[in-house]
């Protein structure tokens, strides 16, 4: 740890004077409260030390249920955090278990325990649904359990499967994991319609707030193209035409940064053409939408297809995705951009 530690200091300060104040910060990748409350103090001393954050920022940490003591959510609090994403993923132990996960249902409840305790009044829940051996029963069930604790913000994401995980090479011998299509469509339909029916805003595929202001603002750059700047192995920056993204090796990282050179391994710039599929693809994740500036005459046959068919709307001259939108928004794109 003290090796990346080491390299983010100096990569901060690579970056320090090239950018303006900020509204939001986050830090994640992983579950960063496993870092010790000396090592978390040192990381967000650094930060706040050489970079300009807004009075009222957002200041967030991914948490993992295990990591959140009594003791631990309070320092969290006492560093400036005033957003946690918890990873609950499910409140099924059963569920856990098949997904590896190293906590419990009750070490998730006693988590968001702690964190009301310590005062934390924004709290994001993330949740896994699609697996094979998860009924549609047990899903809602987690849900239900969810908001028991009137979390400000849920994350519920369809599990996938990335190329090398067990889960992945458990596909190439047949023994499937995941929900068929049709079923996860089911599953992803039921949950943006019974947590639409509790008041909450389904503001983008995967995510779901209690209202506007408690929309994640950080996740919000990502999604409508702003600039952003990221640190430590793997991150990725974008500064409006151009995306970088450094090594992944946390030794190369830090051997770069000690020898004075940027850990950047590959950028690329992004052409008019780029930007503008961009925009349409993350435009239609989002209940705002794809506005009227990146829709041209070429695109009003596929407006007019896409709602007859009730994927999109019109709201004050945006194409916006329906539920059922949603579910295509990454093959809508490519209908805008011929």
């Amino acid at each position: 740890m003290d090796g990346w530690f080491d390299g983010l200091k100096r990569e901060v300060l690579y970056h320090k004077d090239l950018f303006g104040r900020f509204d939001s910060l986050y830090l994640g990748g992983g579950t960063p409260t496993f870092l010790s409350e000396k090592m978390l103090e040192k990381v967000m001393a650094s930060l706040l030390d050489h970079f300009h954050l807004m009075p009222d920022a957002e200041i967030t940490i991914e948490a993992n249920p295990c990591d959140i003591t009594r003791h631990k959510a309070d320092a969290l609090k006492a560093l400036g955090f005033n957003r946690i994403n918890l990873g609950v993923q499910s409140f099924n132990d059963n569920i856990l278990k098949v997904l590896g996960r190293r906590h419990s249902a009750v070490d998730a409840e006693n988590a968001v325990g702690h964190l009301r305790s310590a005062g934390f009044k924004n709290i994001g829940l993330d949740l896994i649904y699609g697996l094979k051996t998860q009924s549609m029963k047990e899903w809602i069930a987690t849900l239900r359990s969810a908001l028991s604790f009137q979390p400000e913000h849920l994350s519920c994401y369809q599990l996938t499967l990335e190329k090398g995980t067990v889960f992945d090479r458990r596909s190439h011998k047949n023994d499937m994991i995941t929900l068929p299509e049709k079923t996860a469509a089911a599953h992803f339909l039921a949950t943006s319609s019974f947590l639409e029916n509790k008041g909450y805003i389904h503001y983008e595929v995967s995510n779901f707030a209690r209202n506007e202001r408690l929309e994640s603002r950080h996740n919000r750059k990502y999604w409508n193209h702003t600039p952003y700047l990221g640190l430590g192995p793997s991150a990725h920056s974008f500064d409006g035409k151009k995306r970088w993204w450094n090594v992944r090796s946390v030794k190369k990282y830090r051997a770069a940064l000690e020898k004075g050179r940027s850990p950047i391994e590959g950028w690329e710039t992004l052409t008019t053409e780029q930007r503008h599929l961009e925009s349409l693809a993350l435009g239609f994740r989002t209940r705002k939408g794809v506005g009227p500036e990146s829709l041209d005459a070429a695109s009003e046959k596929a407006l007019a297809m896409f709602q007859k068919q009730g994927l999109l709307k019109i709201i004050n001259g945006s194409a916006v995705p329906t539920r059922r939108g949603y579910l295509l928004a990454d093959h809508l794109p490519l209908c805008f951009s011929t």
